[in-house]
């Protein structure tokens, strides 16, 4: 009779435990694969325990795992997209996925200078396992409170004539480089990782032409991967590899600038990016909108590129050169037009300026960079508006001139412009590898003005 409620409180305490445990989740929750359509698998069984964006792990049973995202859901399935191919993956292998997911981060830092990842953070270069640092970077961080952010700072020296004189920029501003393919866009990119004045370079290499990456790395970048971390998914690569090799190269860009470094982010390009978010988009099961491009494109883009530029105080910044691809040149597609709305300002390179020769091949009376007012002397801001003028009144008058219809003598204005754009011109032209100081680009580019006027 004694032992019985020595009996019963134990049995009380067990029933206490089996109630605590059955309330604690498991680590894994595992489903199987329903389907696959298209780009997209359906995973059935995780009964709503995993949400969008968790990672989860497709495990075929005669491959090697895939990693995945869950993008979507349907009645009764998540929808997930893979990073790697799915090749041997059959309807009823398991899908793994972490019930409380932690947010996908990388985890940069100095020992990364000169090494080539992709967007999972595996290096890519040969060059043994990249070393872990101690602090995540998020690849899908929010942008930086806009009541809490500096200040551009001040101009900044890319080394690049063109862009120097006529799209001045300063340190945390955005630029967009919009152009087709073959005008010189990769070379130009080179141009500025190794002569702009900034501690870290950072270049995303979204969708790129595989055969082209090891030229870029060792002909266009050349020394200037000493001090670059360059992130790489190819044309190949799965759309969500693509979409997050952006991401990638902003979280580490993110990484540094939070330590109080110029971070100069090269992203190449954003037209590649929102190409993988529609492909995700439309296998998710998003309507097609504007060309193609479903509501999730013109929500995502804005949360990336608003991701760069200056920091909270006591922060460094981020400065951006993102590429766009502009199909046979029309710079009012979407995805262009939509750049060009949240950019601080663009620089178009224009094919015949390229056939003629001329390269960096930007066309200046296309190109504009917003902040010039806040970051040249007034005497430059003279300068560059008159060559500017220069420029825009010859442009004008070169049908004429090859018509014969304008003698010279005629508008002294116009002799002068006319004398000018051909000096400016041969100012503009720059090899790669060839650096030069903003100081003495705009005294040259005085130089040419005076002795035009005569």
């Amino acid at each position: 009779m004694m032992a019985f409620p020595r009996l019963q409180a134990l049995s009380s305490r067990l029933q206490a435990a089996t109630d605590a445990l059955a309330g604690v989740e498991p680590a894994i929750v595992e489903g199987r694969v329903a389907a696959v359509r298209g780009l997209a698998v359906e995973v059935a069984g995780l009964g709503g325990l995993a949400g969008i964006g968790a990672r989860v792990m497709l495990r075929p049973r005669n491959a090697a795992p895939v990693p995945a995202e869950l993008v979507g859901f349907a009645p009764g399935r998540a929808i997930a997209m893979p990073f790697a191919a799915t090749t041997g993956l059959a309807p009823g292998d398991a899908v793994r996925a972490g019930l409380r997911p932690v947010p996908a981060a990388l985890y940069p830092c100095a020992a990364w200078f000169g090494r080539v990842l992709d967007p999972l953070g595996n290096p890519v270069d040969r060059r043994g396992p990249l070393p872990r640092g101690i602090r995540p970077a998020p690849l899908d961080a929010a942008p930086p409170a806009a009541a809490t952010r500096a200040r551009l700072g001040p101009r900044l020296a890319l080394g690049v004539a063109a862009l120097d004189l006529f799209a001045t920029c300063r340190e945390g501003q955005r630029l967009g480089l919009f152009a087709g393919p073959g005008v010189g866009k990769s070379t130009l990119l080179g141009m500025l990782a190794r002569d702009a004045g900034a501690d870290v370079v950072v270049a995303g290499l979204v969708g790129e032409r595989g055969r082209e990456v090891r030229s870029f790395l060792e002909d266009d970048l050349g020394e200037g991967l000493a001090r670059s971390i360059v992130v790489i998914a190819t044309s190949d690569a799965p759309p969500l590899a693509r979409r997050e090799a952006a991401r990638a190269a902003m979280a580490i860009a993110e990484h540094f600038r939070d330590q109080g470094a110029k971070v100069l982010l090269l992203l190449d390009s954003v037209t590649r990016f929102c190409a993988a978010l529609r492909e995700i988009g439309l296998a998710a099961g998003e309507p097609p909108a504007a060309r193609g491009y479903p509501p999730r494109v013109f929500a995502e883009l804005p949360r990336l590129l608003e991701r760069a530029g200056p920091g909270t105080e006591g922060q460094g910044s981020i400065t951006l050169f993102a590429t766009v691809l502009v199909d046979g040149d029309d710079m009012t597609e979407p995805v262009a037009d939509a750049v060009r709305g949240i950019l601080d300002g663009h620089v178009v390179l224009d094919r015949r300026i390229a056939e003629s020769g001329r390269y960096p091949a930007m066309d200046v009376l296309r190109s504009l960079s917003r902040t010039v007012p806040g970051c040249l002397e007034p005497h430059q801001a003279r300068v560059a508006a008159a060559a500017r003028a220069a420029l825009a009144q010859a442009a004008d008058l070169v049908d004429l001139v090859r018509l014969g219809a304008y003698q010279r003598g005629t508008d002294p204005a116009a002799d002068a412009a006319l004398a000018a754009a051909p000096a400016i011109e041969a100012l503009l032209r720059q090899a790669p590898g060839e650096q030069r100081d903003p100081a003495s680009g705009f005294a040259r580019l005085a130089a040419i003005l005076a002795e035009a006027d005569g």
